[in-house]
C-alpha cells in the first residue's frame, strides 16, 4: 500500500511517499481502507519536527475516515462495510484524560492515518454521521471533536451567551456552528476581512480585524457593554492569551486549544483570579464525547467547512496550503 512517513525534521518537503504491507487486523481490530485524511496543526507540527523522533519513520495525521474490509477476532463493534472514523486518542473511550491515553495518539505515539490501509481498535472508532461523505467526516476526530469538548461537553454552552473566537481555521468554523446551534452569540477575529465576510455568512453576529484593531480586546468588551464574552475559544496560545483574558467576562472560561503564535509568552496570573476565570486546556477528547457530537451533528443539519481537497500524491502541497495559513475550514487530502 502507498503511505506517507516523517523521517527526519527536515519539513515537508522531506515528507517519504513510501510502500508498506497492507496491515492484518489482530484481535479487536478493524482494518479500514482509508479514504480521506485531514489536517490540523499539530500534524504540521510533526512533520516540521517538533516532536519527539523515536517512532520515525512514522506515518502522520491523526484524522481519517473509510470504509471497514476486515475485522480481527472477537470485534463486536463493527462488521465489513461500516463507514467509521478513527479516534485521535484509540484509547481514550470516557472519563478523563490519563497518561496511557496520552500515550495513544494517531500520528504521534501510534501510526497515523496518511495511508491508504490502517488498522485501528474497534474501541479507536466511530460510525460517520448518516450521508456525510469521507471528506466531510475526516474533518472530526480532531478539530471538531476539540471544539465540541470545549463548548459542550466541559462549557455547557448556552443560548443567549456568547462566545469569542479566534480565528478561522477548522476548530474555530467548527467552534462557531457549535455556538450557533445552541442559541450562543458569536464574535470571530481574523487579519482577513474576506474570512470575516464569511463567517458573517456562517452566522458571525459580530467580527473583528485584529490587524486593524490591535487592541481586538478593548473592542470585544465594546461589544458586550463591557462584560465580556463568557467563551473563548482561545487557539492562539502565549501571543494572544492575555487579551483573550481580558475580553472575557468575571468568571467566565476560556478554553486553551492552540499554539498558533508560538509556545513561549507571559501571562499575569492576577489577571485570571482577581477575574475568577476558569481556563481550562483542552486536548481533543473522549469517543463518548465523538459519538455524542456525531449525534448532535446529525440532528442539528451541521456540515463541516472545507476549504480544499488534495490528492493522496500531493499530500506535500496541503501541509504547505496549511503553513501558508491562507485557508478558510480545513485542508483534506482525498485517498483514493
Amino acid at each position: 500500500m502507498k503511505a506517507w512517513e516523517i523521517n527526519s525534521s527536515s519539513g515537508i518537503d522531506a515528507l517519504s511517499a513510501t510502500i508498506r504491507a497492507v496491515p492484518s487486523p489482530g484481535p479487536g481490530e478493524i482494518l479500514v481502507r482509508v479514504r480521506a485524511v485531514s489536517l490540523n496543526y499539530r500534524d504540521l507540527l510533526h512533520v516540521l519536527g517538533h516532536a519527539d523522533n523515536d517512532r520515525w519513520p512514522l506515518v502522520p495525521c491523526s484524522d481519517g475516515a473509510g470504509e471497514v474490509i476486515a475485522v480481527g477476532d472477537a470485534v463486536t463493534r463493527f462488521q465489513v462495510g461500516d463507514l467509521v472514523a478513527g479516534t485521535f486518542f484509540q484509547r481514550w473511550h470516557s472519563g478523563l484524560i490519563s497518561p496511557d491515553v496520552m500515550e495513544s495518539a494517531l500520528g504521534g505515539r501510534l501510526p497515523g492515518m496518511l495511508a491508504e490501509f490502517v488498522c485501528l481498535h474497534e474501541d479507536g472508532a466511530v460510525n460517520i454521521p448518516a450521508g456525510w461523505s469521507f471528506e466531510q467526516a475526516a474533518t472530526l476526530p480532531c478539530a471538531g471533536l476539540t471544539a465540541w469538548h470545549a463548548l459542550v461537553s466541559k462549557g455547557h454552552v448556552a443560548a443567549g451567551e456568547t462566545v469569542l473566537i479566534l480565528g478561522t481555521g477548522g476548530v474555530s468554523l467548527f467552534a462557531l456552528q457549535i455556538a450557533k446551534m445552541h442559541g450562543a452569540k458569536v464574535i470571530v477575529t481574523s487579519s482577513s476581512d474576506e474570512k470575516l465576510a464569511r463567517a458573517k455568512h456562517l452566522g458571525a453576529d459580530a467580527t473583528i480585524n485584529y490587524r486593524n484593531s490591535p487592541d481586538w480586546d478593548a473592542q470585544v468588551l465594546s461589544l458586550t457593554d463591557g462584560k465580556g464574552v463568557d467563551h473563548v475559544v482561545e487557539v492562539g496560545g502565549a501571543g494572544t492569551l492575555e487579551k483573550s483574558c481580558l475580553a472575557t467576562r468575571l468568571g467566565g472560561s476560556v478554553w486553551l486549544i492552540g499554539v498558533l503564535t508560538g509556545f513561549a509568552g507571559t501571562v499575569n496570573p492576577t489577571l485570571i483570579l482577581r477575574k475568577s476565570l476558569h481556563v481550562q486546556g483542552i486536548y481533543v477528547g473522549s469517543r463518548e464525547m465523538f459519538e455524542a457530537m456525531n449525534a448532535g451533528f446529525e440532528h442539528n443539519g451541521l456540515t463541516p467547512v472545507i476549504d480544499r481537497v488534495f490528492s493522496f500524491d500531493d499530500a506535500r502541497a496541503a501541509f504547505h496550503c496549511l503553513q501558508g495559513a491562507g485557508h478558510f475550514g480545513k485542508i483534506v487530502i482525498s485517498v483514493e
